[in-house]
């Protein structure tokens, strides 16, 4: 039975998932007051988060962490999941983000669509306790989808939640939760797949050949400062990266839409586009460039993917910061380079 003589207000976590829909509903039916924050970096976007929002009605603040979130992601305490995914620090991490919020906005707490069991690394009941000690608030956290298999919180013993009205979901079928969205007329979610790329084999090890080869530092507010930018975390998700040497690395597109990233996110004060003269091709960019034989050898590569007949030299552009030149080379036939792809 709820106690509380007034408006109760809670702050969740929003994936844009089905089971964040669901626990803020579930809230939203007892009469409190919900809004949702969600966190976005190169890794992952809130274009879900903002659907659930849009279909719900229910208010979002978008927040980008890229750079705190680098912070933790070079050393998590609990480390990696298969790739580079730091789970329960990630967690650990929003929760503690999003309490200051709560605090400074005068939430009574904070939920999120969490289930005991549906992840065998983040949400057993070790890790959900591990996320709620070092977030900082500890006893704030609700999870409406199983908290019935789970401690009562302070805002359930204060009585601004009834508990009686809590689920007890738990383990990886999403029946139940299928059910109650058909209860709640909710047709229009996304599948339980997770939208974050440090779960993706390909792009960790970009990433990791990232970190491997630069002296790690967190995404700067000066160009003087910064190891790598928020851009190049960016650039990582397109084309084919080669590792030319220890300081430089090429991208290559593969497709137009690739191309069309590629030029969107690098720098043109800092890398190198080459761009092979008429014939179709990828655009290939050094980024922070290269010595004068990288670049010729790059440029060479990008011909070697390009529609340019074999074994015949052809112009190809390249372009610095500083200035635009033309190289007269023939192409590297990509089955000779493999070996430089990460």
């Amino acid at each position: 039975m709820i106690l509380h003589p007034r408006k109760v207000w809670a702050l969740g976590l929003c994936s844009g998932g089905l089971d964040s829909i669901l626990s803020a509903l579930i809230l939203r039916k007892q009469g409190i007051e919900v809004e949702w924050v969600t966190f976005e970096t190169p890794f992952f976007s809130s274009e879900r988060a903002l659907h659930a929002a849009q279909i719900t009605g229910i208010p979002i603040t978008v927040k980008n962490i890229t750079r705190i979130y680098l912070e933790m992601l070079k050393n998590p305490p609990c480390g990696y999941g298969k790739h580079m995914n730091p789970c329960m620090d990630c967690h650990a991490l929003m929760f503690r983000l999003a309490g200051a919020i709560m605090k400074e906005r005068g939430f009574d707490f904070l939920f999120s669509g969490e289930v005991v069991g549906q992840r065998p690394m983040s949400q057993t009941k070790p890790s959900l306790r591990y996320v709620e000690k070092q977030s900082g608030f500890d006893g704030f956290i609700l999870r409406p989808l199983s908290a019935a298999k789970l401690p009562i919180t302070i805002p359930e013993r204060k009585g601004l939640v009834d508990r009686d009205l809590l689920l007890d979901i738990s383990g990886r079928s999403r029946k139940m939760q299928i059910k109650i969205a058909g209860e709640f007329g909710i047709a229009d979610y996304p599948s339980a797949a997770g939208g974050c790329l440090l779960t993706d084999k390909g792009y960790a090890a970009r990433l990791r050949d990232l970190f491997d080869h630069a002296d790690f530092a967190i995404v700067a507010t000066t160009a003087e400062q910064e190891e790598f930018t928020e851009e190049e975390l960016h650039l990582l998700k397109h084309g084919r990266h080669l590792r030319l040497n220890k300081n430089t690395k090429m991208i290559v597109g593969r497709t137009k839409s690739d191309n069309e990233q590629i030029k969107r996110y690098y720098n043109p004060d800092a890398d190198t586009v080459i761009k092979v003269n008429n014939f179709p091709g990828p655009t290939v960019v050094v980024p922070h460039g290269g010595s004068k034989e990288i670049i010729v050898f790059a440029a060479s590569i990008c011909t070697g993917y390009s529609k340019a007949p074999n074994n015949v030299q052809v112009d190809v552009r390249v372009v610095t910061p500083q200035s635009s030149q033309i190289l007269n080379v023939s192409g590297i036939p990509p089955e000779e380079i493999k070996h430089y792809l990460i």
